[in-house]
């Protein structure tokens, strides 16, 4: 297996409404078909699919997919961004957990949760600098 991540599939209720509320961040679909709703990132994709759907495909009861611990994370260029990014996602129908702060490593980050619950941390890291067209890795885009 390579070492990348080609999808990120979020389970949505609510299909319309949460296609919505990434469209309010900015984001744009991209034509899509069987009912997926794609937006394209940097080197891959994100997708919100129905969640009765997903649960069927992958061979489980809805219940048990619930929300795992995990996060999304999106890094952006200045420390100011976060609280800006934060502002937009709420304006947009999310709910901030936690507001824009710095971190004990040198950053500046806060955390949302969209409208479904999937947790995203909006983060500015001075170690690791976002190349010009957004590519984030771990140390910095060199």
């Amino acid at each position: 297996m390579e070492q990348r991540v080609s999808l990120i599939t979020l389970g949505a209720r609510d299909m319309t409404a949460l296609a919505a509320f990434y469209q309010a961040l900015g984001w744009q679909p991209v034509a899509s078909p069987d009912g997926v709703v794609a937006f394209d990132l940097i080197g891959q994709t994100l997708g919100l699919y129905p969640l009765a759907h997903l649960a069927e495909e992958i061979g489980l009861p809805v219940a048990n997919l619930g929300h795992g611990a995990m996060t999304l994370a999106h890094n952006v260029r200045e420390r100011a961004d976060v609280a800006l990014l934060l502002a937009r996602a709420e304006a947009a129908g999310a709910r901030v957990l936690k507001a824009a702060t710095d971190v004990f490593w040198g950053g500046h980050h806060g955390y949302f949760a969209d409208p479904e619950g999937h947790i995203w941390e909006i983060a500015w890291n001075p170690h690791a600098p976002l190349d010009a067209d957004g590519a984030f890795q771990w140390n910095g885009v060199g």
